[in-house]
């Protein structure tokens, strides 16, 4: 009754598990495409809302929010969102929990500028209806590759 199967050493991650280096590069990878969809996502909304007739006009100077700024700031905030689901894989025992209770916070309290804009009411509902559309584009992507990644 001599097994060395009890008393193996295993020195580095088990067969078919990635590395860190290459959960982060795929959860990144996977993430940076989910922001390119979003973009598109909401910018397309943005401009049937915009041919419906909503002007997205905010009071403050009376600028007109361009279709490019709506790309540009859904890009920004979608990137912020891998950045935090990349820390969390790194440092949460529990990532893809954490990430979407952080990311359904994070989207409730990115909906009241649009609120509180004193832009009008068509204005302000696709600027709302334009951040959830982007939180679920994001969320549920980044949700679902950090499972598949600590599974």
């Amino acid at each position: 009754m001599n097994s060395t199967k009890d008393t193996e050493i295993v020195a580095g991650p088990a067969s078919g598990q990635p590395g860190h280096t290459h959960r982060v590069r795929g959860l990144a990878g996977t993430g940076l495409i989910a922001t390119l969809a979003a973009m598109v996502t909401t910018t397309l909304a943005a401009a049937l809302a915009r041919a419906v007739g909503v002007d997205f006009e905010i009071p403050d100077g009376g600028e007109t929010i361009p279709l490019s700024g709506i790309a540009v700031v859904t890009g920004f905030f979608s990137v912020v969102g891998v950045v935090i689901a990349v820390a969390l894989l790194r440092w949460s025992a529990r990532p893809a929990a954490r990430f979407v209770w952080t990311a359904v916070a994070l989207t409730a309290l990115s909906l009241v500028p649009p609120l509180i804009s004193g832009a009008t009411i068509a204005t302000s509902t696709a600027l709302v209806g334009l951040h959830l559309v982007a939180a679920a584009v994001m969320i549920p992507v980044l949700a679902r590759s950090l499972r598949t990644r600590t599974d």
